[in-house]
Parts: structure tokens; C-alpha cells; sequence
């Protein structure tokens, strides 16, 4: 059944079907109850009224004349009976008397069409000399025996009145019917319009149609859009989220309607979606995504109602950076060695001009016995070949910026795997920058590097004599991700540092940082 029109009418026009089924259920059930009512009081009147007759001397052939065996078959009380009934049926109620004989042949009878013919008895009692009340061709009819002195069933009497129809009761009483339905329906169309404005208030003045297209719009933008969008309540519950969020998020298709701290989510994910970490452009790693997260809180009347969050996707922009990163230190590298042999080569050319030459020999000499010791060094110790490069190249970059790159006594490292090597490259390297960014302005400034073996796993241990990472911070530059934080009386820390620690975590493995003397950063590789 489809209802068109305003929400007010929708209201009114249900409120009235409603009215109107709630009439009809309760004029069937006082019907029911009113016939019930009748059949049991006026059941009783008719037995009483059939008693009486029954039991009165005329009929039983117990009065003062001669007795005569079967009265009622006596043609001399024929004129009798009609009184006797009419009487009854007048102070009864009843709508008929009958005498019958006991072969329910009826003699005397306010319904003069009926005598001769047969009582019927359908279902009654009366053959076998009980009284009985029951319905017989839409009459409740009492059946009582006449017995005489002797003990003897000498006839029957029946006392009938007509049952109501159905709804005889209403139709007997139309007015009193018409006013509680126009009781009812005057309440019905004060309460609906009431009800009407109260949710027309709480729906901002949308039409039913306005609002389901307003939510098809809504779901069609939400699935629609490349951002990952979810909505919050004010106690942080899911309570709507998109496709593309719910990919992002690795969350279950029944996540709406569980708390953020019902889901696996990191510490890092549950601070920016509850508002505990604010900040536009929040960093988030997840199941080896990288997010991008925004959060908006939303108030209605000056009371937060919810937020609602955005994310982006920025792994393959990650992963770009990580390699741009990669080609920008090569050629650091690449230019701190051409800026070092320049010098070198300026340093030899002044010597000839000087006419130095034994200087010359010296000088040379010198730079190629620290340049061959470096990387032979290196190359004893470390027999993976894209790890022992990275050493060698960070060397000249350490130098270019006056600080000194060594190797520890205690190092060593066999040839690994490819993935393992470029696991390894990626920590070294970034905790080598990392140190070198932190002495920045250091004198005499140095970073040892630690590589050992264990059976399995690969431990770097990275320390510098720079000023440390201050302690309130220490696990803070790690949980971050990649928004850059500095460390006090240190350099900058972030970006490279969380790439690092990206690597350890995704190999089961892990990442911490200490003082002693500088900062040591401890990184375990597992293979």
C-alpha cells in the first residue's frame, strides 16, 4: 500500500487506517463478547421461564380435575395451553412457546404454523428426559420434560428466543457507534499532525522521498570517492565507513556499530581517530600502507555530535620518495667523492707549482694507503657486496661533512640474501644519515658501526658522539612515522628513522635507541 503525498498527510492517512482497524477490533470483539453475554442470561431465562411452565399443574395434569394419564394428550386442555403460553412468553421475553408430546409432536404453540409438525431437537437432550439450552435454526431454545406424579415424561416444553445478528449491537446503537468513531478520528488526525510537526523537526523540514534520495546521494558520493572516509559517533563507534576506507583500514564488512578500540587497530591508528593526535596530514602506517589521515570533529548547538575522518593512500608516493631518496644519496655520494678528489687534485697541483714534489709523492701516497685501508678494511669484514658499497660511499659523504666513519673491531658479515641485503642497505643507511644529520656542528664528530651475526638475525648497532635523543622523545620518534620531530640539542629525525623501523617490523623484527655517550640506535634484522 503506497501512501503519496506530505509526511503530514503520510501521518494522517496511516493514523486513520490505524484508527479504523482499531475500531473494527474492537467492535468485532465487543460483538463477541455482547453475543457470549446474551447467550449465557438469556439462556438462563428461557430454562427458567421452560421450568416454570413445565413444572405448573395444568400441564403436568396434577390439578384439581381427574387425573388423566398423558395431559398434554388431552384435547380437553388444548384450550388451556395457548394461555399458558402466551403468558409466558410475555413475561419471559421469549418470541415462542411450544408444547409438544413425547414423540415431539407439537400440539399447542404461539406460532400456530408449527402445530402438528415435529420439535426439532437437533443436539438436544430432551429424548432422553434432560433439559437442555442450545441453538436450534438461529433461536436459543430451552427444552424442559413435563413430568407427571408418576414419574412419568409426559411431554415437552420448548421457550425460543431469536439470537442477534452479528452486529446487532452497533446497528441497534448507531449513534453511539458514529461518535467514537468520529471521537476517534478526531484524535487521530490532532495526534497525527502533532506527530507530523514533531518529526518534521527532527527530519530539518525533509520530505520521506528527500530523504531517501538525500542518502542514495550520500551512499553513491561515499562509494563513489577515491578518499577512504569514516564517520564517528561522540564515543568514537563506527558508524559509517566506505569501500575504499574499509580497504585501506583492513577492517571487517560489520566493523559500523564497534568502537575504535574494539578493532586491531596500533596505538598510532586509535590516537588519530579519536582525536587524541591532532594535526591536519597525520602519517599512519597499516598492514604495510602508508596514511595519510585527517580528522574533522562535528558539532550541532555547540555539542559534539561525532567526526568524521579522511585517508589517502600514499605508499606508492612513499615508495617513490624512498627511491628518489635512494638516487638523491647516490649522488651525494657521487659528489662528496668528486668534491673530495677535487680538493686532493688542487692540493697536488699547488705542491708542483711549489716545486714540492717529494710532498707530492708523500701526499699521494698517504690519501691512496687511507683510501686502500678503508675499503679493505670494510671489504675483510663484510662479504655482502651491496652492504660493504654502502659503507664506502657513506664514508665520503661523512667526511665531505667532517665526520669520521668507522667500522668496529667485532663487525662481520657474510653474504646474504638479495631481499636481506636490501633490508640491510635501507637501515644502515638511513641510521648512518640519521647520525650524520645529528652531528651536524659537532667538532671532531665520529659514528661507529656495529654489524654482527646471530643465528637468526642481523644486529646493527649505529652510535655517534653527537648530543643524543632526549629521552621523552626517544620512542616518540619512532611511533610518528614520518612526521619529522627533533630531538633536543639534535638534528632532525623522522622520515629515515621510520623507514627503518618500517623494515624491522615487517621482518618480525625491531628498532630502539638509547644514550650513551650519543645516541646508539640498535636495530635487530631478523633473516
Amino acid at each position: 500500500m503506497g501512501v503519496k503525498g506530505s509526511l503530514a498527510r503520510q501521518l494522517l492517512a496511516w493514523q486513520v487506517v490505524i484508527v479504523a482497524a482499531l475500531l473494527s477490533s474492537v467492535a468485532v470483539f465487543s460483538t463477541i463478547q455482547a453475543n457470549e453475554t446474551f447467550m449465557d442470561v438469556e439462556g438462563r431465562r428461557m430454562l427458567l421461564a421452560a421450568e416454570n411452565l413445565a413444572a405448573t399443574p395444568t400441564v403436568r395434569g396434577t390439578d384439581d380435575k381427574p387425573p388423566i394419564p398423558g395431559a398434554l394428550a388431552d384435547p380437553l386442555r388444548y384450550q388451556l395451553l395457548p394461555g399458558f403460553g402466551e403468558t409466558t412468553r410475555s413475561l419471559s421475553g421469549a418470541d415462542n412457546v411450544t408444547f409438544a408430546l413425547p414423540d415431539l409432536t407439537v400440539v399447542s404453540s404461539t406460532v400456530p404454523n408449527r402445530i402438528g409438525s415435529k420439535l426439532p431437537v437437533d443436539g438436544s437432550t430432551i429424548t432422553n428426559g434432560r433439559s437442555w439450552v442450545g441453538v436450534i435454526d438461529d433461536s436459543l431454545v430451552a427444552h424442559v420434560p413435563v413430568i407427571d406424579n408418576n414419574h412419568q415424561v409426559t411431554g415437552v416444553v420448548a421457550v425460543g428466543v431469536e439470537t442477534p445478528g452479528f452486529f446487532a449491537g452497533i446497528v441497534e446503537s448507531p449513534t453511539s457507534a458514529l461518535a467514537l468513531l468520529g471521537l476517534a478520528t478526531v484524535l487521530g488526525v490532532v495526534g497525527s499532525l502533532l506527530l507530523a510537526q514533531r518529526v518534521k523537526k527532527q527530519t530539518l523540514g525533509l520530505e520521506p522521498a528527500e530523504i531517501t534520495s538525500l542518502v542514495e546521494q550520500r551512499e553513491a558520493m561515499l562509494h563513489g570517492i577515491k578518499e577512504g572516509v569514516v564517520g564517528l559517533d561522540r564515543n568514537d563507534r563506527i558508524i559509517l565507513v566506505n569501500d575504499h576506507a574499509r580497504t585501506l583500514l583492513s577492517i571487517p564488512p560489520d566493523s559500523v556499530g564497534k568502537s575504535v578500540s574494539d578493532l586491531d587497530f596500533n596505538e598510532r591508528m586509535t590516537d588519530v581517530l579519536t582525536g587524541r593526535s591532532a594535526g591536519a596530514d597525520q602519517i599512519v602506517l597499516r598492514r604495510g600502507r602508508v596514511l595519510t589521515m585527517n580528522r574533522m570533529p562535528i558539532t550541532l548547538h555547540d555539542q559534539s555530535i561525532g567526526s568524521v575522518v579522511t585517508m589517502r593512500d600514499r605508499t606508492e608516493m612513499v615508495a617513490l620518495q624512498t627511491e628518489l631518496a635512494a638516487t638523491q644519496n647516490a649522488t651525494d655520494t657521487l659528489r662528496a667523492q668528486a668534491h673530495e678528489f677535487s680538493n686532493r687534485l688542487h692540493t697536488i697541483s699547488g705542491l708542483i707549482e711549489l716545486g714540492e714534489y717529494d710532498e707530492v709523492r708523500q701526499f699521494i701516497t698517504t690519501v691512496s694507503n687511507t683510501q686502500q685501508q678503508w675499503h679493505a678494511e670494510v671489504s675483510s669484514r663484510i662479504d655482502d657486496s651491496a652492504v660493504a658499497a654502502l659503507l664506502i660511499a657513506k664514508a665520503s659523504v661523512a667526511a665531505e661533512h667532517g665526520v669520521g666513519l668507522r667500522l668496529s673491531p667485532g663487525s662481520r658479515l657474510s653474504e646474504v640474501d638479495s631481499a636481506l641485503s636490501a633490508d640491510l642497505v635501507t637501515v644502515l643507511g638511513n641510521l648512518v644519515d640519521n647520525a650524520v644529520d645529528a652531528l651536524g656542528g659537532v667538532r671532531d664528530g665520529w659514528i661507529e658501526v656495529h654489524i654482527s651475526e646471530l643465528d637468526d638475525a642481523i644486529r646493527v648497532v649505529v652510535r655517534d658522539s653527537g648530543p643524543g635523543v632526549a629521552p621523552e622523545i626517544a620512542r616518540e620518534v619512532f611511533r610518528n612515522g614520518f612526521t619529522t620531530k627533533a630531538a633536543e640539542q639534535g638534528g632532525q629525525r623522522g622520515l629515515g628513522l621510520a623507514l627503518a623501523r618500517q623494515t624491522c617490523i615487517r621482518r618480525q623484527g625491531w628498532i630502539d635507541v638509547h644514550n650513551e655517550g650519543g645516541a646508539v640506535f640498535t636495530a635487530l634484522v631478523p633473516r
